[in-house]
């Protein structure tokens, strides 16, 4: 792409800064939104991560203005923009299922919101064939939505909500309907785009990979709540709570005694990362890389399924007393560790996140 075209299809002035206070949003008994607080930094791609129903998606139509909170407010370097409607908000979004008009080519798809603001036919088209360029589909602009690929459409509508030159830009659950390739290169897609461009992006996802392989942030919601808000690495390396420590990641719980300031798990005896639950027994929380698994005639643990994953084998090994552990073991270590092999477990001496122990 040149940087004629780049400068062209620039989204314009600075990125803006958005901030969520004290959101609260009920349906009927249903608390979609229970007090939410987060800023959005400027020029920042921020993913709002969470199960079905923890308010991620009413917090994004909150900020497009489709929905209004019972209390709190949305702003817009620092406007209060909570009662404007949608139309006037200054923001671009992309929906899961594309929403394009089925009687209007490309350029025409791209170029809608200008023709609603009233631009000149020529301008609007220029400003269309210039965006259809940006995405990768310049010469695409007369096909009509049946006659593209959903990634194809997905682009246009990205184009779409960029004409408008918008301070925000949103992104609800864009590639969920995309076959994992077209999710993978669309995504990838859009985050250069957005780096190009510089704009506030909020993308909304329940896919824990695609948040970390994107966003700058990653904001994690339980419920209505926000859980935890920070980079991916610190996300998966370093989980503010039990609820984040399993969503992000593959996580397993083993049992342990909480003694004075350390816990007691596997035989070893190891600090504690972080607040502890009021109880002696608690879970200790581990990633499968952090399980150290080797090939001991006398271990009282049994491998009992594996899995090939390229650079490490995963191992799943049960311990006596029946739980289940998951390990990522390199693969050139693994030869000879297979089902019903017996192998002892450690964990590596430093901090563990612990958790209040599940009932089993």
């Amino acid at each position: 792409m040149t940087a004629t075209t780049l400068e062209k299809a620039a989204i314009g002035g600075k990125a803006a800064t958005v901030e969520f206070r004290g959101l609260r949003r009920e349906f009927g008994s249903t608390v979609a939104l229970d007090g939410l607080d987060l800023t959005v930094r400027p020029g920042e791609f921020l993913a709002l991560l969470g199960p079905s129903g923890c308010g991620k998606t009413t917090a994004l139509r909150m900020l497009a203005g489709f929905e209004h909170p019972d209390a709190g407010a949305v702003l817009v370097d620092g406007e209060d923009i909570t009662r404007v409607p949608a139309h006037r908000r200054d923001a671009g979004m992309v929906f899961q299922s594309y929403s394009l008009f089925p009687h209007l080519n490309a350029v025409d798809n791209v170029a809608f919101g200008l023709r609603m603001r009233k631009v000149r036919t020529a301008e609007r088209r220029a400003r269309a064939a210039e965006l259809l360029e940006l995405v990768g589909l310049a010469d695409k602009g007369e096909r009509f939505p049946h006659q593209l690929s959903g990634g194809q459409q997905q682009r246009i509508a990205l184009a779409r909500a960029l004409a408008l030159r918008p301070r925000v830009l949103l992104l609800d659950e864009p590639l969920s309907a995309l076959d994992a390739k077209v999710r993978l290169t669309l995504r990838e897609e859009i985050r250069r785009l957005q780096q190009e461009l510089g704009i506030t992006t909020l993308f909304v996802t329940h896919d824990q990979e695609e948040a970390l392989s994107v966003a700058d942030r990653v904001a994690v919601m339980r419920a209505g709540r926000l859980e935890q808000c920070a980079e991916p690495a610190e996300l998966y390396g370093r989980p503010a709570t039990a609820f984040v420590a399993e969503f992000v990641g593959t996580m397993s719980r083993i049992p342990g005694v909480l003694r004075g300031d350390g816990v007691e798990v596997l035989g070893q005896r190891l600090p504690v990362d972080g607040d502890a639950p009021d109880a002696s027994d608690v879970d200790v929380l581990v990633r499968p890389e952090a399980v150290r698994v080797t090939a001991d005639e006398t271990g009282d643990a049994r491998v009992i399924a594996t899995a090939f994953l390229g650079a490490v084998v995963r191992l799943t090994v049960r311990l006596t007393d029946g739980t289940e552990v998951k390990a990522d073991v390199p693969a050139h270590e693994a030869a000879g560790i297979g089902a019903g092999t017996a192998v002892g477990v450690s964990l590596p001496a430093r901090p563990v996140l612990v958790a209040a122990r599940t009932t089993r």
